[in-house]
């Protein structure tokens, strides 16, 4: 078997008006991260992660924020779309690790409704994908509240 391992990570300021989708799930909160998708980092990191495993570029090559077609679209649907782009070019991803940088709110009672929502739209099995949560004991942008960032790992395999 041919395996190929990618990184991708993700960072998104925190405004008012706005949900907060982390995982395709709605959390609870009092702001919601800004971006032209629904903002979701983890997601986006995990994308990164496998288009980069795959060689195939990065997630603004293949949904440009400058499209108005990707505009407010949930990022469960770039998902996806990635995954029929590895499938088209001969690979499945088989593991995701994760990790969610966010001071507040508390994520881990979301955890499991975030891995179930990506192994749906990733068509990975939940056993197969790892979320954690943390904080940057308020350091920084995103121990300021004013931010949310992740960092993913995917771990492809190439199709017989």
């Amino acid at each position: 078997m041919n395996y190929r391992t990618g990184i991708g990570m993700d960072v998104h300021p925190l405004v008012t008006n706005q949900k907060l989708i982390l995982g395709g799930v709605e959390i609870p909160h009092n702001m919601g991260l800004a971006g032209n998708s629904d903002g979701d980092v983890i997601t986006h990191a995990i994308i990164d992660a496998m288009l980069g495993a795959a060689g195939l570029g990065d997630i603004g090559q293949h949904f440009p924020e400058t499209s108005p077609k990707y505009h407010n679209v949930s990022s469960m649907h770039l998902l996806q779309k990635t995954v029929i782009k590895l499938k088209e070019t001969g690979w499945k991803t088989i593991y995701v690790d994760a990790t969610i940088l966010a001071q507040e709110p508390l994520l881990r009672p979301h955890i499991f409704n975030m891995e179930s929502c990506i192994s749906k739209s990733a068509g990975i099995n939940t056993s197969d994908i790892n979320l954690k949560a943390t904080t940057t004991d308020k350091l920084g942008f995103i121990g300021e509240g004013k931010g949310i960032g992740a960092l993913a790992i995917a771990t492809i395999e190439k199709l017989t």
